[in-house]
């Protein structure tokens, strides 16, 4: 059977649409001719080719991320590498950055969505990173029209019209430069089976965009190099000696010189903290720097440390940068970033406007521009957020700092007293209390999250927050954490116990209260339920799986073979 043939019954009846693929590639989502464009047969080849050549390394990386675990689950610590310290001590620098991102001071984070595409781009805001991981929900049609969408994002043609505003978008003469995010290497693209196994998501994301707009990047965007990429999830320098190749496959492929393609790295991972130098050093040629992934930190800490009792998490929201080992972690990522010359970035600033509420409205607000000062005063480069709405009064505080013409900190900032930072100090015990109101709001956002992320949102206003992937992450496995150890709540909830009835009692009043909020009309419309069986049987599992959006994929996938369609 070609399970990449497709009939569609508003054509003649026997007529047959499909994929023009090389062989050993099957595409099993459904034909669509704006997908086709993408889906050429020399793209498709390079995505192939790429998997081909490196699979069998990235499915090593895995295997050794999955050993790491089980040292970790045994009772020991990530640490720096006694191998690998000629890199850490040795004096070297990575390639000078393009004078196009030398300024990056704030940055914004979106879904690879039309109209976020073209606000984004227009926000004032130095660089939007197109995100096709954390908050994208990646089923096929998501995934196949942000290509599309970049692509015309690119040549600058791209429009939305808004029907029900009756309002058409449609970028500035000045944009924001664009980076892209592709999926991380643990993830699958299931409708793109190459050699009988699912295509890596994350080649598929590089290889589609790199192939349809390097050449027109280089020319309208990056100034020569480009393009640009920030890459997620990483643990170990190995992962980075991986994606170096790729690029360097990749540009020998376009005829681009060598160091063309630049990528900051996403330092989200508890292991990878201890890796940074490595990191920077694999990808010297084509490194524009690393960024304080915090959000995701948090969560990979609690994964890290999951057979551990005594490094339990207060409750999540006590978990922000004054935190030693979160102070630490951003205070090292400045001084390796700068002595190695190459930015340094901060993290996501989640808050959106508070359009009903201007007294709430300020003290979000507020609280962004206090964050942001203790960004820039540390040293960071930029800095990023979640809504066009926060970018000037970000940009104005850096600007505050910084100078509307210091483009970064990289020469200014070397912060030589974050030297000394030990493991210790990236390890430290985090404090604060834990209580009945931060299960009940691990729970509430967890399952309202899910529920948009099965309907096709991976981007997601809750509580005057912008939540992606990573909070739901978070809120799962510390519930999971505290049910395991049956933790008692030291807080609002003294002397209770943390287990699976009370856990139970919790969901029942929690999705009482999200059908309150969100109506019943919208509740019993939406996906709550089936949300809700997911995040529940995650937090009650008793292995802990690496990631919840692995296990809710599943429920996304729909192959069209011939017409048909299936959910795995």
């Amino acid at each position: 059977m070609d399970l990449g043939t497709y009939s569609y019954p508003e054509k003649k009846k026997e007529e047959k649409l499909h994929y023009d693929v090389p062989e050993g590639v099957d595409i099993r989502g459904r034909y669509d001719h704006e997908f086709a464009k993408i889906l050429t047969k020399d793209a498709v080849r390079l995505v192939a080719e790429l998997q081909r050549e490196f699979r069998n390394h990235i499915k090593y990386a895995l295997e050794c991320r999955r050993e790491a675990k089980r040292k970790y689950k045994e009772g020991s610590l990530p640490g720096f590498d006694a191998a690998t310290r000629f890199i850490r001590d040795e004096e070297w620098v990575c390639a000078s950055v393009p004078p196009a991102v030398a300024d990056r001071k704030v940055e914004i984070t979106g879904p690879v969505e039309r109209k976020m595409i073209i606000n984004a781009l227009n926000s004032g805001a130095k660089v939007f990173m197109a995100d096709f991981e954390d908050a994208l929900s990646p089923n096929w049609e998501k995934v196949m029209r942000g290509q599309v969408n970049l692509k015309e994002a690119v040549e600058g043609t791209i429009m939305f019209h808004d029907k029900a505003r009756n309002r058409v978008y449609k970028l500035n003469d000045q944009t924001a430069k664009l980076f892209v995010r592709p999926r991380g290497w643990h993830l699958p693209e299931a409708h793109i089976l190459i050699d009988g196994e699912p295509a890596l998501a994350s080649l598929v994301d590089f290889g589609l965009y790199f192939y349809h707009n390097f050449a027109t990047f280089r020319r309208t965007q990056g100034a020569g190099f480009g393009p640009f990429f920030y890459l997620p999830k990483m643990e170990h320098s190995r992962e980075a000696k991986i994606w170096n190749s790729v690029f360097e496959r990749a540009e020998k492929e376009a005829g681009i010189e060598r160091g063309s393609i630049r990528a900051t790295v996403l330092i989200e991972t508890l292991p990878a903290v201890f890796q940074m130098n490595e990191i920077l050093y694999e990808l010297r040629d084509h490194s524009v720097g690393l960024n304080c992934g915090r959000w995701d930190y948090i969560f990979s800490y609690v994964k890290t440390f999951q057979a551990h009792p005594d490094r339990l998490l207060p409750d999540r929201v006590q978990v922000g940068m004054t935190q030693h080992f979160m102070k630490s972690y951003s205070d090292l990522l400045i001084r390796t970033c700068h002595r190695r010359g190459v930015h340094a970035m901060g993290g996501m600033a989640a808050q959106i406007p508070i359009r009903d509420d201007p007294v709430a409205n300020e003290a979000a607000l507020e609280l962004v521009r206090k964050d942001k000062l203790r960004e820039v005063k540390a040293g960071h480069d930029g800095t990023w957020a979640a809504h066009p709405g926060l970018v000037p009064s970000c940009l104005e505080v850096f600007n505050s700092i910084m100078g509307n013409s210091s483009p970064n900190q990289i020469q200014t900032m070397k912060r030589h007293d974050a030297a000394n930072l030990t493991e210790q100090d990236l390890l430290h015990r985090p404090v604060g209390v834990r209580t009945m109101e931060g299960l009940r709001l691990n729970t509430r956002v967890g399952i309202q999250y899910v529920a948009a992320w099965l309907t096709g949102s991976g981007s997601v206003p809750l509580y005057n927050l912008m939540e992606d992937a990573a909070t739901a992450e978070i809120s799962r496995v510390q519930n999971w954490q505290w049910l395991k150890y049956e933790v008692e709540l030291n807080g609002d909830g003294v002397g209770v116990r943390v287990n699976k009835e009370l856990f139970g009692r919790v969901v029942e009043e929690e999705m009482g209260r999200i059908e309150r909020e969100v109506g019943k009309d919208k509740f019993n419309k939406g996906m709550y339920k089936e949300a809700c069986k997911i995040f529940t049987r995650q937090c009650t599992a008793t292995k802990l799986d690496d990631f919840l959006t692995l296990d809710a994929y599943n429920h996304i996938v729909v192959y069209h073979p011939k017409g048909s369609s299936s959910r795995l």
